[in-house]
């Protein structure tokens, strides 16, 4: 395997105040046992809900961070102790952070990462010229960093953390900022580098368009721990999502009745239906078109953050009833007054 971790963890030490000259003490674990491996050439969504531990994972796969405990390896190596030798290796965007010079000419970056990285002239005009094109940067090279639009920083930071040809790449919501044709652009751009280029992705997005139109596998972290590890269709199914149908009609007509959906709200003509996000909206579209006057509808998908946290209330529902069936076993299991 490309990427593997065993029993990861990392722990950090909190100074709370709680009074005059005192402070108090306590662990906050980030990263709570995960392990999971990912093969070269996958493309894996990574998401959970903020402060889940998306981040310190990503750090310590980088070698930013070093874990607490257990085994981590990238490409066969451990990134905390020989974080130069695997730096060539892995591109990284980390969002909100940029790795371009402020107040430099985007080319200029691209430029000093040239010299940095000790890129081949002839591999690195191709990757530029590759990059400039695709995610249309060509007006932009001469422009300061600081000048460019979120959306255009994210399309240039993309490109930097590719000019040395990575093996892996990190990236952490890489499509924020961006209109819809610039997203649309970017994911095929990604698309084309998993599939053309075989470079292993790990994508942390609260888009779920992105994971949904680039990723076959998808990991759930939440409280440092990993919740789920598989397909995107199974994780609605654990979770019990529900996707939205907004349907626009003619006039106004009583709650539409299109079984599994219900209707959740209705405003004069317009009605929400919900339905389990597990299941094609296609069926109930074609009812819904054929029996009733419709004008417009549209299709709302399910907040990542509500599945996550649905499934984080089921599993502790789980935890809490297992706990209450071994007490009730201890109790049926304690003798009982002694009889003389």
């Amino acid at each position: 395997m490309f990427i593997e971790l065993d029993r990861v963890e990392k722990v950090f030490d909190v100074r709370k105040k709680t009074g005059f000259l005192r402070r108090e003490r306590r662990e906050v674990r980030a990263v709570d046992s995960i392990s999971f491996t990912v093969a070269r050439g996958e493309m894996v969504g990574y998401i959970g809900p903020n402060g889940a531990g998306k981040s310190t994972t990503i750090k310590m796969l980088t070698g930013i961070l070093t874990p607490s405990g257990g085994r981590l390896r990238v490409a066969g190596i451990d990134p905390s102790r020989e974080r130069t030798r695997l730096a060539r290796r892995i591109g990284v965007v980390f969002g909100q952070r940029t790795t371009l010079w402020w107040d430099l000419p985007l080319i200029d970056s691209y430029r000093l990462m040239h010299r940095m990285y000790r890129i081949p002239d002839a591999r690195y005009r191709e990757n530029l010229d590759r990059c400039v094109e695709l995610l249309e940067l060509g007006e932009l090279l001469d422009v300061p960093v600081r000048q460019l639009s979120l959306g255009q920083r994210m399309r240039g930071d993309i490109a930097a953390a590719l000019l040395h040809d990575p093996e892996v790449l990190y990236l952490d919501e890489p499509t924020i900022g961006l209109d819809v044709i610039s997203k649309a652009k970017v994911r095929e751009f990604l698309r084309e580098l998993n599939t053309g280029r075989g470079t292993t992705v790990l994508l942390t997005t609260h888009d779920l368009q992105d994971i949904e139109q680039l990723c076959r596998r998808v990991m759930v972290i939440d409280h440092g721990r990993l919740m789920y590890d598989g397909p995107l269709t199974g994780l609605h199914e654990v979770g019990e999502s529900e996707r939205t149908l907004v349907v626009d009609l003619e006039r106004e007509l009583p709650p539409i009745e299109a079984g599994p959906a219900r209707v959740v709200r209705v405003e004069g003509p317009r009605q929400w239906l919900a339905f389990p996000a597990s299941e094609s909206a296609a069926p109930l579209v074609a009812r819904i078109a054929s029996e009733y006057p419709l004008v417009d509808l549209s299709v709302r998908e399910p907040d990542i953050e509500a599945v996550i946290a649905q499934m984080y209330a089921q599993q502790a529902e789980r935890v809490a009833e297992r706990r209450g069936a071994e007490e009730a076993g201890e109790r049926v299991g304690e003798p009982g007054p002694a009889v003389s």
